[in-house]
C-alpha cells in the first residue's frame, strides 16, 4: 500500500487563523457553542465528518449524469445496483441524509409508546429519534477503560444484550442496532464475531436487527487488520458478509459514501420497506429520490464503492491514527486506540477540576478554538441530554471532546497544528472553566445551546 495519500490534490479552498482576540469575540457571540460559529471564523474545522469530506472526480463526473425525474429516475436504479452488491439488501429507500433515514425508520418499528431499542451505543440523532416516536434507548456498550488497549471497543456487551431481553420481553423491544463504526464510544469498530453473536440472539428472540452504517467501511477495514481469518479478504467481502447478519440498516451517506449530502434506508425484506416507505413519502419524498437531486444519487452510487478501496481505507484510518499518536506521545489522555474518524480526548483526564455537569468535553472544545482555531465538539453528558422522567441530566461513561476528521481533506501539516493547539491548550488545563446553560432546547440540545462559562 502507498505510504502517503492515494491522490492528488486538484482544487484548493483558502482558510487563515484569526487573531486571538477576535476568536474570542467569536466564540462569546457564539454563545460558547462551536455549532454556532460562522465557519469563516474557523482555521481548522473538526466539528464533524458528516458532509465535509472532497468528492473525488468520478463522483464529480457522474453528477453529470443526474436524471431529475421525479419517480424512476435512472440515477435510482444505480445506486440501488451499487447498494444492493454492497450490502444485499433489494430494498433500497434513498433520504436526504441519515436523520431521515432514523426518522423514517422508527417512526414504523416503534409500535407504542415506551418501546426499548437496544444498540451497543446510539449517537445523538439516532438516540433523538428513538425518543422523539415514543422509544426508550438503551446502550449495551462493552466496558473496557479508554487508555487500555483492545482491539474491538465499539462491541456489543451480549452478555448484557441476552440479559436485557429476557429481563425485559422481547415483545417489549422494537429492534436492535448496531452501529459500525460506534461513534460515541469513540469511532471504535466492532468485530465480526460480535455481529455474528448479536445477530444469533436477536434471531433467537425473533428481534430484527439493522446496522446503522454511516462508517461501514471503515469497520470493514478494523476487522480486516485486527480480526483473524479476514487478512486476506477484500473489504467488499467483509461488508458483505457484515450485512448477511442484519434485517437492514439505516445509513448517514455523508460520511462512508464520501458525499456532502444524502442518507440510505435498505432492507431485505419487501414488507418492512413497505411499511417504512410509507413514512419516507410525506417526510422525505418519493422513493426513488428520497429528497434528493439526481446527482446526489449519482455521486452516493460512485462513492459507497469507493470508501471499499483498500488504499483508501489504509490512508484514512492511518490519517486519525496520525493525529492520535502526536497527542498520545504528549501525555495526552485520548481513547485508545483510535477509531476510523476522530480522535476522541477524555476530557474528564484532561480537565479533572471540571465536573461532569459543567460538561468538561464541551469546555475543551470552547478553550481549542480560543486557543487555535480548531472547531470540535462534545461527545458525552452534554449529548446524552436529559431523562425524558425525572428531567435530570443523564450522565454519559464518556466525556469524550471529538476531532473529526474530514475524508480526503486535511493533510498532515495541518494536524500537525491541530496537535500543537490541543497540547498548548494542555498546558493551560487548569485555566479552562466550565459551562453553564442560559439557553436549553428539550431535543437534541447541543445543536442550537446557548452558555456561559462557569
Amino acid at each position: 500500500m502507498p505510504k502517503g495519500e492515494p491522490f492528488k490534490i486538484k482544487m484548493v479552498e483558502p482558510i487563515r487563523l484569526i487573531p486571538r482576540e477576535d476568536r474570542e469575540a467569536a466564540i462569546k457571540a457564539a454563545h460558547y457553542n462551536p455549532f454556532l460559529l460562522r465557519s469563516s471564523d474557523v482555521y481548522i474545522d473538526l466539528l464533524t465528518d458528516s458532509g465535509t469530506g472532497a468528492m473525488s472526480q468520478f463522483q464529480w463526473s457522474a453528477m453529470m449524469l443526474g436524471d431529475e425525474s421525479y419517480a424512476g429516475a435512472s440515477s435510482y436504479y444505480r445506486l440501488k445496483e451499487a447498494v444492493t452488491d454492497i450490502t444485499g439488501y433489494e430494498y433500497v429507500l434513498p433520504t436526504h441524509q441519515g436523520r431521515g433515514a432514523e426518522k423514517s425508520a422508527f417512526a414504523q418499528l416503534i409500535t407504542r409508546p415506551g418501546m426499548y431499542v437496544l444498540s451497543n451505543m446510539f449517537f445523538d440523532t439516532t438516540r433523538g429519534h428513538v425518543q422523539l416516536a415514543g422509544g426508550r434507548p438503551i446502550d449495551l456498550l462493552l466496558d473496557v477503560p479508554t487508555e487500555e488497549y483492545h482491539p474491538f471497543k465499539g462491541n456489543m456487551d451480549t452478555a448484557r444484550l441476552e440479559a436485557f431481553i429476557q429481563e425485559h420481553g422481547a415483545e417489549n423491544i422494537a429492534c436492535i442496532v448496531m452501529t459500525v463504526t460506534n461513534n460515541s464510544a469513540g469511532g471504535q469498530p466492532v468485530s465480526m464475531a460480535n455481529i455474528r453473536e448479536t445477530s444469533r440472539i436477536a434471531r433467537k428472540y425473533g428481534i430484527l436487527l439493522l446496522f446503522d452504517v454511516a462508517r461501514y467501511a471503515e469497520n470493514c477495514h478494523f476487522i480486516r487488520m485486527r480480526e483473524e481469518g479476514y487478512a486476506d479478504k477484500a473489504p467488499i467481502d467483509i461488508a458483505r458478509e457484515m450485512f448477511s447478519y442484519g434485517d437492514g440498516l439505516m445509513m448517514s451517506a455523508k460520511k462512508d459514501a464520501l458525499v456532502n449530502i444524502g442518507g440510505l434506508l435498505a432492507f431485505k425484506d419487501e414488507e418492512l420497506y413497505t411499511r417504512v416507505g410509507g413514512t419516507v413519502v410525506p417526510f422525505e419524498g418519493f422513493l426513488t429520490y428520497g429528497g434528493l437531486a439526481g446527482r446526489d444519487l449519482e455521486a452516493m452510487a460512485v462513492g459507497l464503492r469507493e470508501a471499499l478501496d483498500p488504499d483508501y481505507l489504509a490512508y484514512r484510518v492511518g490519517q486519525v491514527e496520525y493525529l492520535g499518536n502526536l497527542l498520545r506521545s504528549a501525555g495526552i489522555p485520548i481513547q485508545w486506540p483510535v477509531g476510523g474518524h476522530a480522535v476522541f480526548i477524555d476530557a474528564a483526564k484532561f480537565l479533572p477540576h471540571i465536573p461532569w455537569d459543567q460538561f468538561p468535553g464541551h469546555a475543551l472544545t470552547v478553550a481549542l478554538y480560543q486557543e487555535g482555531g480548531v472547531r470540535t465538539v462534545e461527545v458525552g453528558s452534554l449529548v446524552m441530554g436529559r431523562d425524558p422522567e425525572t428531567g435530570e441530566n443523564v450522565r454519559s461513561p464518556f466525556e469524550f471532546t471529538r476531532l473529526a476528521i474530514p475524508r480526503r481533506v486535511y493533510t498532515n501539516l495541518h494536524l500537525e497544528d491541530v496537535a500543537e493547539t490541543v497540547i498548548n491548550a494542555f498546558q493551560k488545563r487548569e485555566q479552562i472553566r466550565g459551562v453553564k446553560f442560559t439557553r436549553e432546547p428539550k431535543v437534541l440540545r447541543h445543536f442550537t445551546a446557548h452558555f456561559d462559562l462557569v
